[in-house]
């Protein structure tokens, strides 16, 4: 997917603040075009790999959102910063599997990193053809 355009966002690494994540996902698809349905589900999907970075580590940290607008879709980024407690903590390695079965539903692709210093996360969701 060639990128056009990209938005990025930080923000602190605590569950209060990921819906500044998934408001940012939501907001450039639907000036891309997407359908109400298409930016509910990438909202689920920016959430659950949200949540899978935070995993058990403290709250000293930040996540940047990177959302990549293509001609066909949009791809998400999401990669956690620590600087404090909890850096280099193994969390899981893998999605739950819950986790995966939604993603699968949601999304067109999806991968995710949870271990080492910076967990990283990536999605892509594809318009559907008009």
């Amino acid at each position: 997917m060639a990128t056009e355009e990209e938005v990025r966002r930080r923000i602190p690494a605590e569950p209060g603040f990921l819906r500044l994540a998934r408001l940012t996902a939501a907001a450039v698809a639907s000036r891309m075009g997407f359908t109400f349905d298409e930016v509910e589900d990438l909202r689920i999907a920016v959430d659950e790999l949200c949540y899978f970075l935070l995993g058990g580590r403290g709250p000293a940290g930040t996540i940047e959102i990177t959302c990549s607008i293509g001609s066909d879709g949009l791809s998400v980024t999401g990669i956690g910063h620590w600087t404090g407690p909890g850096v280099g903590s193994p969390t899981a390695s893998e999605l739950p599997e819950l986790s995966r079965r939604i993603l699968q539903s949601v999304v067109d692709e999806y991968d995710c990193d949870g271990l080492g210093d910076e967990p990283s996360f990536r999605l892509l969701k594809k318009r559907a053809a008009r």
